[in-house]
């Protein structure tokens, strides 16, 4: 074991938890849970405000670590499989859920949480293998697009018959899924596209709420 090692051995973990690109895939998590929350209570757009927030930390913890001078290799490595961890849980479980939840958890919606779950996990493993097809490429779609989309489809739910539209998003996460495994290549979005995601998830978060507030 060499000293850098044994040194972030003696600092311990919670100094990782300390790191600040750490603390916004943290944030993220925390987001992704809040997903989870209110799907189960079929509170939906508060899960759709919760899953997109993820994506916007999702993007933001690469920009702040980049930004950040003098981060050690073990800081960047367990940063990375912290981030890899959170992306399976925000962008595989939690729509898992979402759609076992929208389809009253009948077992007709157990294949497509599975094929969502596994889909991600195989998706991230092959990421972390493999990495990008070069600096601003990736192999299929990447999974936090998946939320996005799904953020924007779903301000169409009250246009349709619950059991439509039920039948509409399953369809959608299967297609979706199909998508993130093909051998296409997909542009990784970065720089200035952050800002138009957070002008989006600030928007869709308001039209949300403005839903959440009628209903109230």
């Amino acid at each position: 074991m060499n000293n850098s090692h044994q040194q972030s051995h003696q600092i311990g973990m919670i100094s990782f938890a300390r790191d600040l690109p750490n603390i916004c895939s943290l944030a993220g998590l925390l987001c992704a849970v809040l997903g989870f929350y209110f799907a189960v209570l079929k509170n939906f757009p508060a899960a759709i405000i919760g899953m997109i927030w993820a994506v916007l930390f999702d993007w933001g913890d690469g920009i702040i670590a980049r930004k950040i001078k003098g981060r050690t290799d073990d800081h960047r490595a367990l940063g990375g499989q912290l981030d890899s961890l959170i992306d399976m849980v925000s962008f595989g479980i939690c729509p898992a859920v979402f759609l076992l939840s929208y389809g009253d958890f009948s077992p007709w919606f157990l294949p497509g949480a599975f094929v969502v779950v596994a889909t991600s996990a195989i998706r991230l493993s092959y990421f972390n293998v493999f990495g990008l097809v070069d600096d601003s490429t990736y192999m299929g779609l990447a999974l936090d697009n998946n939320v996005i989309i799904l953020a924007f489809i779903f301000l169409f739910e009250g246009f349709f018959n619950p059991s439509v539209f039920s039948a509409i998003i399953y369809g959608l996460f299967l297609g979706m899924a199909v998508f993130n495994m093909a051998p296409v290549r997909t542009p990784k979005f970065s720089g200035k596209w952050f800002y138009v995601l957070m002008v989006y998830t600030v928007v869709l978060t308001i039209i949300y709420g403005l839903i959440l507030w009628g209903r109230a």
